[in-house]
């Protein structure tokens, strides 16, 4: 039979009509997509089936047609390379359509349309190596059989889920590859961390007991040594302590009415203690206006944020010295009754590595040859374990860097 200037052949037991004209095979696949009135599937034979498309309007159609809420996924034969170029030229200009490949060795001369789970057009292609689509489609097979659609979706969806259970166990790869090289890393910065404290304490111990004549204040300089290295293999285990309580959900945290301008004072004093006399750091905090801010929170806990916030905001500043500043402030929540009492600590050190900035709060997350990279990451946990927020930035203007949290502020409040 003869139609609109192309052949069709008709098979009526299966509801097969073959087009053989390439411009009519070609525009049958649009008016399909354009009469979508709920989903669109699309394998594409090829790389180049899918670029010939894209280049006489396809991408246009879909986006209407995904304004008019249809649905539309797509498969396409390609490597991790290609089929990341491919999403990522898309996005520009249609984000919201659905891609993901098929493994090459499925690339062959067909392409599959499913529309509705109704109709279906099969388009071969004849030559893959020519540039317009005209030249390189073949024979067109449309069907308006439901069952032969249903079987043209179930093989799409096969595709679609495997490849999505692949694309998640190549995540959980990634994911397991960074853990264990972060996990090395951990241990390698861990052992050096106890060793540091570990070895003086051992080395003044025996000196301690070898020098009987030695007189009061050198053996009182030797114990504070030894004390404050004892302190830091202290803080180690606590970490690690931490770390297990967080990843087991088994932290505590035990809340009471907290005056924050004290929990800060106090920090501040503890941390102006232990500061070499050689270090030039400044550490400074004024509570403003007077303020007496309370928070319900679990003292302990809120003392060792600061703390650990202090010390690297001093650590990262004393090799040049500056200024380490803490302040307290008490602001409204999105403009509603609920105010926030924010701590801010400011430096003017060597600021925040870029390369580390986006998972600063992660565990391990270190550029530092001291330090195991758990204090921020527990930080994070304890914050938000009361309900609130803590966050970092490189400073704009100044050197140094801007870490800050927020907690809700508890209704008693004293201004002296």
């Amino acid at each position: 039979m003869k139609n609109e200037g192309y052949y069709v052949m008709y098979h009526e037991s299966a509801n097969i009509e073959i087009i053989r004209n390439t411009r009519a095979s070609i525009k049958r696949s649009f008016d399909l997509v354009e009469s979508a009135s709920d989903e669109v599937l699309r394998i594409f034979s090829s790389i180049n089936a899918f670029r010939r498309q894209a280049r006489i309007g396809v991408l246009h159609l879909f986006k209407e047609s995904i304004e008019y809420g249809v649905k539309i996924r797509v498969l396409i034969p390609a490597d991790y390379q290609q089929i990341t170029q491919i999403i990522n030229e898309v996005n520009l200009v249609l984000p919201e359509l659905s891609i993901r490949s098929v493994d090459m060795s499925l690339q062959n001369t067909i392409g599959i349309l499913v529309v509705d789970r109704t109709q279906s057009l099969i388009i071969e292609t004849k030559d893959d190596t020519k540039d317009n689509s005209y030249d390189a489609a073949g024979l067109g097979a449309y069907s308006d059989s439901k069952p032969i659609a249903l079987s043209y979706a179930s093989i799409f969806d096969s595709l679609w889920k495997q490849r999505e259970l692949y694309e998640k166990l190549n995540e959980t790869y990634e994911q397991l590859k960074i853990n264990n090289k972060m996990q090395k890393e951990f241990l390698d910065i861990a052992a050096h961390e106890l060793r540091t404290p570990i070895e003086p304490i051992l080395g003044l111990t025996g000196v301690l007991r070898s020098d009987k004549t030695m007189d009061r204040a050198a053996v009182e300089e030797l114990l504070d040594v030894i004390a404050r290295n004892a302190k830091r293999l202290q803080r180690l285990a606590d970490d690690i302590l931490d770390v297990t309580k967080i990843e087991s959900q088994s932290l505590e945290l035990k809340k009471e009415l907290i005056n924050v301008n004290d929990v800060i004072s106090n920090t501040v004093q503890e941390i102006n203690n232990q500061i070499d006399h050689d270090v030039k750091v400044e550490l400074v905090f004024i509570p403003r206006d007077h303020d007496i801010i309370f928070v319900e929170a679990d003292k302990a806990r809120l003392t060792q944020v600061i703390f650990n916030l202090l010390t690297n905001a001093v650590k990262f500043t004393k090799k040049g010295g500056g200024t380490v500043s803490i302040t307290l402030e008490e602001e409204k929540k999105d403009n509603g009754p609920q105010k926030l009492a924010v701590v801010t600590v400011k430096d003017s050190g060597t600021g925040i590595n870029q390369e580390i900035l986006p998972r600063l709060f992660e565990k391990f997350a270190s550029k530092s040859s001291h330090g195991t990279g758990l204090g921020l990451f527990i930080s994070k946990s304890i914050i938000e374990a009361h309900g609130g927020k803590i966050w970092a930035k490189n400073n704009t203007e100044d050197k140094g860097a801007t870490f800050a949290f927020s907690l809700p502020s508890a209704k008693t409040r004293v201004k002296i």
